[in-house]
Order: structure tokens, then C-alpha cells, then sequence
């Protein structure tokens, strides 16, 4: 008797658990490790205005973030305004600091806590993320569960290897925003340390890109779940666009 009561205990136990990963309101934001451009001794970071923007619309929507790298741990952080009020505000904040220097490893994370992924950009987020297959496979999980992908400016860099079932591009036929060729400096060092353009490989993926013809005016595109913007001033919008298509699910 004793047996069988613990038996069904647990089976209580495990469906708990079971029904907490997924109605737990949780969003994943990607950030990369990489420290300089490639090889070279040019400097690079995430940005951190692309992760805290971000960041501050999902905890005050209720949603609780968790923090991911390639390999886990600290990241390097730039692009820093200290006159615009929320950055100014999370720099100094221990918790969300805490979480950027102990960032999860891939190896760590269960897709299915997840309602939500977004990658974050910045030069860094060209390196290291988009050939992490285990950043990958959560990301298309997440996406198999009805998740929301989204990413904005040079954080786009990190879907473009994403795929379904049948080895097609997850997001064949979608269009789909990101930091542009036309406003990179294809002349400059850096430049040429980029394994790839983000433009090119979503084509090249039969994803449709999208871009505006000016910087900076929050263009930003939702094609099913997919929800990207083309650089830093689409931040709060691509956050509230992702908050808005979850709560419509529901």
C-alpha cells in the first residue's frame, strides 16, 4: 500500500512540474561571449541597451528572464547611454547585473519554461551564437510549442540557422527585420570579421528581409511568430510586440 501510494505521488509530482514549465510566464534572452571582432583586437560587446530595454518591458509585464551565452558566464557589455534613464537605471541594478555576469549555459536550459526567445545584438552577437547548436534546438523548441522568436538589430545574426522538422528554414517565407547591409561600413576592419551578412543568409534561407531605408525610426516586422526589429530604437516595441502576441495566445 505504502508502494502504491508513493506511486501516485509522484506521477502527482511529475505532472505538477509538467504543467509549471509551461504555464510559468518566462522569456529567454540570448547574448553572446565574444569579447572582440573575430580574431583581431577591435573590441566588441552586446548591447546594452538591445538586452535592458528589452528586459525592463518583460518584468514589468509579470515575466520572469533568464540570460543565456554560448558559454554561459560572464559577457561583455557596450554601447552604454548613461543619459537615457532605464539604461542608466539597470547599470546600477544588482540583480540584472548578476545575471549578465553569470549568464546560463545552453546545456542548462529546458525549452519548454520558455513562452518567449530574444536575441539581443550588438557586434558581439555576430560570434559564437548562431553555430551553437544547443542555442539552436532551444530556440526551436520553443518556436515547435507556439513560442514567440524575436530579435533585433545584429541579434537576427542568431536565427538564421534555424530549422523545423524536414530541414527547412523555420522561417521560409517570413519576413523578417535585422541590422542591414546598407547601413554597415563594408570598408571598415571590423566588417570583414563578420562570418556572414544577415541580409544574404535569410534570402539565402528563403526568409524575406525587411529593412527601412533610414536608421533609427523603429522598424520593426511580425510575421507569425516571428517578431524582429532593425536596430536599437525598435528595442521597446519588438519587447512589447513579443508581450502582446503571448497574451493573445492565452
Amino acid at each position: 500500500m505504502q508502494k502504491l501510494t508513493f506511486y501516485f505521488l509522484m506521477i502527482f509530482f511529475l505532472a505538477s512540474c509538467s504543467k509549471k514549465d509551461t504555464n510559468e510566464k518566462k522569456i529567454l534572452i540570448v547574448t553572446s561571449n565574444q569579447h572582440t571582432y573575430g580574431d583581431t583586437q577591435i573590441s566588441t560587446s552586446n548591447h546594452f541597451a538591445e538586452i535592458v530595454l528589452a528586459y525592463d518591458v518583460f518584468i514589468k509585464n509579470g515575466y520572469s528572464v533568464d540570460f543565456i551565452s554560448p558559454l554561459g558566464g560572464a559577457i561583455p557589455i557596450g554601447y552604454i547611454s548613461t543619459s537615457d534613464s532605464i539604461q542608466k537605471k539597470y547599470l546600477y541594478n544588482n540583480e540584472l547585473m548578476n545575471k549578465l555576469k553569470y549568464t546560463k549555459s545552453p546545456n542548462n536550459i529546458n525549452p519548454f519554461e520558455y513562452k518567449a526567445i530574444y536575441y539581443s545584438g550588438g557586434g558581439a552577437a555576430m560570434f559564437g551564437v548562431a553555430e551553437n547548436k544547443k542555442i539552436k534546438s532551444i530556440a526551436e523548441s520553443i518556436y515547435k510549442q507556439n513560442g514567440i522568436v524575436s530579435a533585433v538589430c545584429h541579434g537576427t545574426a542568431g536565427i538564421i540557422n534555424l530549422k523545423d522538422e524536414q530541414g527547412n528554414s523555420l522561417y521560409q517565407n517570413r519576413n523578417i527585420s535585422g541590422y542591414p547591409d546598407l547601413f554597415e561600413n563594408k570598408e571598415a576592419e571590423y566588417y570583414r570579421t563578420f562570418p556572414f551578412s544577415i541580409e544574404e543568409k535569410i534570402r539565402e534561407n528563403n526568409g524575406n528581409f525587411m529593412h527601412s531605408e533610414k536608421q533609427r525610426d523603429n522598424f520593426y516586422v511580425i510575421d507569425g511568430n516571428f517578431i524582429t526589429g532593425q536596430d536599437p530604437s525598435a528595442t521597446t516595441s519588438v519587447a512589447k510586440k513579443v508581450i502582446e502576441a503571448i497574451e493573445n495566445q492565452q
